[in-house]
């Protein structure tokens, strides 16, 4: 949501006017949706039932909005900064203030900033301080000049200028510090080396051994600008962790003088024609690039670099995650989950069809015990006496084999009719020792809980997994070397709209899944929950209003994405919003039909004309999608659930053959393959573009 700030009607106006460019949208929409984010709304409640405001702005171009939202507004802020710190220093003219003006990327602000910036004393402010600057301009005016003989005149040993070669040293200093901080020249130097720059890296004196797992990076170089995420932080880890030397090189491409030095002159004016100033300046140029340019643009690139990889990466968690959480639910089926485990055992868990914890068990198929029969007895008196309908096997160690061993006892007792999935436990140990774990079983085993989340993500993957950090569920690359705050940020905006394209089952849902609805926070979501244990099951919508803290604003956040089974109003069920009953009403009572008659008939509900039914406060869009709801309410947008089996007799690397084709599982898609469990110990990484839905 975007943060609260005091802005101009003409910064609102300028930021609307950037952003419908960038959008393809109009300034009128953007400007619409800006509003409703300042008042507190959510993207998915604009994006559900603010269409008529918005002029039908999806969830991701309202995604891309507020995200463009924040950067300007800190983009805004800081120009008023740098112009009010310019203009206290009295050198804020006309021309520059236009340029800050202009200026649409934080990047060309600071370039412009630079030159103004307080900073500590620097040789060019001494030399100024000397009065060595008029020295320097007429050198840099007129080449024909003799520097030597020029210098003399600015000696005093009052000001620390004890000769004509300390003078000259002054002198240059002004001009390096004036070629590094002049913000075009900056920033055409820094796009130079960004198109032509090489990346390079050499492995650190002595850490050949200990940095194996970098050995492809031992003698690299690629250019930077095509350099991909996953091997741009490839390279930044192994230099984090010290096994590497890496450098960004402008390559001089045969020229005679450095292709950086050139633009620096050409930028000043300086040429080198045998004149007897020419050699000084040059000296000047070379040393802005040596001392100053090369270092920045250096650093400013790989920060680029590094601010696009993260960006590549996140967006690749962001998908994998999302797939993640809308993946198929079983359902309410009774559901026994296994941890696997070798020495400790196997954790064993089953719920009921609401995700109910029944009973655990602790079983020893493997070593060191290898009780197998005792661990099928277990298994089968577990299964029939609460009629086990799917077992969930985490896919971590030994995960294989007791997967086996569940095959094993469906062959035996066939009359089970049991089916097996394996699921990944990413995050379940994470789950097992949090703080919501510890409340929803204080008295049960932090290793048994795991099994729990096992069993339950198969019912429900978007209910289960929401308990968990998703930086935890470890569905992406290089997570850890990536932007912490800007991954975070983009996962919780991924279970956020996940959560409400789905809907909420308000009496069945837990705390961390109601946290996430649009409109509730974490308070609001444990008030709900302990207003249903007290008050037993909602009825209606409008019973939400009772609960502790829930104001009108939160109410009509949340409404419409909260579901009421079997309640007073058939449409607390669906995603229609309690605000627009009066539509679905007025559409019963013109066709004299009864509201319960009209849900689910889709025939006649495709008959009716959405503009008939259409006023001021509902639009054709909203009406539109209010018909679309009462033919279908509260379908889910997650697909059908399906299981992949494992081939039997494949069961460890040296049992693959070149040409099988083999059903499996994506359990992670990086921008250099998808990595499909088979049932082999190790996923395997595909390069295919194109991968089976499900599969």
């Amino acid at each position: 949501m975007a943060k609260a700030v005091q802005r101009t009607p003409e910064s609102n106006a300028e930021i609307a006017r950037i952003i419908a460019r960038e959008l393809a949208a109009s300034e009128g929409q953007v400007l619409a949706a800006i509003g409703l984010l300042e008042e507190g709304a959510t993207v998915p409640f604009i994006a559900r039932y603010r269409k008529e405001r918005t002029g039908g702005l999806d969830d991701t171009q309202l995604r891309t909005l507020e995200q463009r939202l924040g950067y300007l507004t800190e983009l805004f802020d800081r120009r008023a900064s740098i112009l009010k710190s310019i203009d206290e220093q009295g050198k804020l003219t006309p021309d520059l203030e236009k340029q800050i003006r202009a200026a649409e990327t934080k990047q060309q602000l600071e370039d412009l900033y630079a030159p103004f910036k307080p900073k500590r004393r620097t040789k060019a402010m001494i030399a100024r301080e000397q009065g060595l600057e008029p020295l320097a301009d007429r050198l840099l005016a007129n080449p024909a000049l003799d520097p030597v003989a020029e210098a003399l005149a600015y000696i005093d040993a009052d000001k620390g200028v004890s000769d004509g070669e300390a003078a000259l040293d002054g002198a240059r200093n002004i001009l390096v510090e004036r070629m590094a901080e002049a913000p075009a020249l900056v920033g055409a130097v820094r796009e130079r080396v960004w198109n032509k720059g090489r990346l390079g890296s050499k492995v650190a004196k002595g850490k050949e051994a200990e940095g194996a797992k970098f050995a492809d990076y031992f003698e690299f170089d690629e250019a930077i600008e095509k350099m991909p995420s996953h091997r741009a932080l490839a390279l930044m880890r192994g230099e984090a962790e010290g096994v590497l030397k890496v450098n960004l090189n402008l390559p001089e491409e045969g020229a005679a003088r450095h292709p950086a030095v050139g633009m620096i002159m050409d930028a000043f004016g300086v040429t080198d024609r045998g004149r007897p100033g020419d050699k000084f300046l040059v000296g000047a140029a070379e040393q802005a690039w040596k001392t100053r340019l090369s270092k920045s643009s250096a650093s400013d690139n790989i920060a680029r670099l590094k601010e696009r990889a993260d960006g590549e990466a996140i967006q690749v968690f962001g998908r994998n995650a999302r797939d993640l959480l809308l993946a198929a639910p079983a359902g309410p089926k009774v559901v026994m989950g296994i941890d696997p485990g070798i020495r400790t055992g196997c954790k064993v868990a089953v719920v009921d069809a609401t995700g109910k914890l029944i009973e655990t068990a602790t079983i020893y198929p493997h070593e060191p015990r290898k009780d197998w029969n005792g661990s099928l007895a277990a298994l089968a008196v577990l299964a029939k006496k609460h009629g086990v309908e799917l077992v969930s096997v985490g896919n971590g160690t030994a995960s294989r084999e007791t997967d086996k061993l569940v095959a094993e006892l469906s062959a035996k007792m066939s009359d089970l009719k049991l089916t097996r999935v394996t699921v990944s436990e990413a995050g379940a140990s994470v789950y097992s020792a949090s703080e919501a774990a510890a409340k929803e079983f204080p008295d049960l085993d932090v290793s048994l809980r795991g099994a729990v989340s096992i069993a339950r993500r198969l019912q429900d993957p978007l209910a289960e997994l929401v308990k968990i950090d998703p930086k935890a569920i470890g569905v992406g690359q290089y997570q850890h070397d990536v932007d912490q705050g800007a991954l975070a940020r983009s996962l919780e905006t991924v279970v956020e709209d996940c959560v409400n394209a789905v809907g909420v089952d308000v009496n069945t849902a837990s705390a961390p899944l109601l946290a996430r609805v649009s409109g509730l926070n974490a308070q609001l979501a444990s008030n709900i929950v302990a207003y249903r244990d007290q008050n037993g099951p909602f009825k209606a919508r409008t019973g939400l209003k009772k609960v502790p803290r829930m104001g009108p604003k939160a109410f009509e956040q949340a409404a419409g994405f909260l579901r009421i089974m079997d309640g007073t109003n058939p449409l607390d069920a669906s995603a229609v919003h309690p605000e627009a009953y009066p539509v679905v009403e007025r559409i019963s009572k013109a066709c004299g039909r009864d509201l319960r008659s009209l849900i689910g008939d889709k025939a006649f509900l495709k008959s009716l004309k959405p503009k008939d039914y259409a006023d001021d406060t509902f639009g054709v869009p909203t009406v539109s999608d209010i018909i679309a709801e009462l033919e279908k309410p509260g379908r889910d947008p997650r697909p059908e659930f399906r299981t992949a089996s494992f081939q039997e007799g494949v069961e460890d690397i040296e049992d693959l053959k070149p040409g099988m084709r083999l059903e499996g599982t994506v359990t992670n898609v990086a921008a250099f393959g998808a990595f499909v469990d088979i049932g082999v110990h190790q996923d395997g990484r595909s390069t295919s573009p194109k991968l089976p839905t499900g599969s």
